[in-house]
């Protein structure tokens, strides 16, 4: 398969990026994205040139470091899951692919595909943790807790923090990840506890590192690859009115 991409190049934050070409041939439709890019560094390297940077460590689906924009779509055009396991059986012989980095002023660009996302890690530190002494495992039935809350909390928890509601939102807004980070504890008995702190401290420090407010577009969950789900706004949007 044959295939374009249009792949965005900045040497770092200060630079003016723009969009270079690199023609592939022979892309195999079982490669995955990634390995899609990796054969073309190894081309570029043998030319001596400067490989594409983008990030990614556990091509699992896992941590979340592969994000990028591909085609007008945060982690490419198939929903719910991540570039890691973006297979290219799903591009045509002779398309053209777009491959950018998030788009979000708290997300700068350090080089080529590869984003700062530290704001994330800033509101976690926040306010996105249990510091009061829990004591060892407790048996399972010491505190009975409703299936329907517990399956809420699992949900909210699988957020891998990747960006990508970011990325999607007009406004870059972050409140899918915050309230998500919100919602896994607010559920939870052993979360109440430092429950006003803890959302009072996060939504101020996403609004110190810079994110924008939520657009109602819906549109973080429509392109989150763990489909997080806009509930959580809500309940996040509730605890902060009770923490006041």
């Amino acid at each position: 398969m044959k295939l374009t991409l249009k792949i965005w190049r900045q040497k770092n934050a200060k630079s003016k990026g723009n969009f270079e070409t690199y023609q592939m041939d022979n892309v195999s439709p079982e490669m995955a994205f990634l390995e899609m890019l990796d054969a073309l560094n190894k081309r570029l390297v043998e030319e001596d040139k400067d490989p594409v940077a983008f990030d990614h460590d556990c091509r699992e689906g896992i941590c979340g470091s592969c994000g990028m924009y591909i085609n007008g779509h945060p982690h490419g055009p198939i929903p719910a899951i991540t570039t890691c396991h973006l297979s290219m059986r799903f591009f045509k012989e002779g398309q053209t692919v777009w491959i950018e980095p998030w788009r979000a002023k708290p997300f700068p660009v350090i080089k080529d595909l590869i984003v700062d996302r530290t704001a994330f890690d800033k509101i976690q530190i926040a306010g996105g943790f249990i510091s009061v002494n829990t004591g060892a495992a407790p048996e399972a039935n010491n505190i009975l807790i409703r299936k329907k809350d517990s399956d809420n909390a699992f949900d909210s928890a699988i957020c891998i923090g990747c960006g990508a509601c970011v990325a999607a939102c007009k406004n870059a807004s972050a409140m899918l990840f915050v309230s998500a980070k919100i919602s896994q504890f607010a559920l939870l008995p052993q979360g109440k506890v430092e429950a006003i702190d803890r959302v009072r401290a996060m939504v101020a420090k996403m609004d110190e590192v810079g994110f924008g407010n939520c657009s109602n577009t819906g549109a973080c969950e429509a392109e989150c690859p763990k489909q997080i789900k806009l509930t959580n706004i809500s309940r996040m949007n509730r605890e902060y009115f009770k923490a006041y």
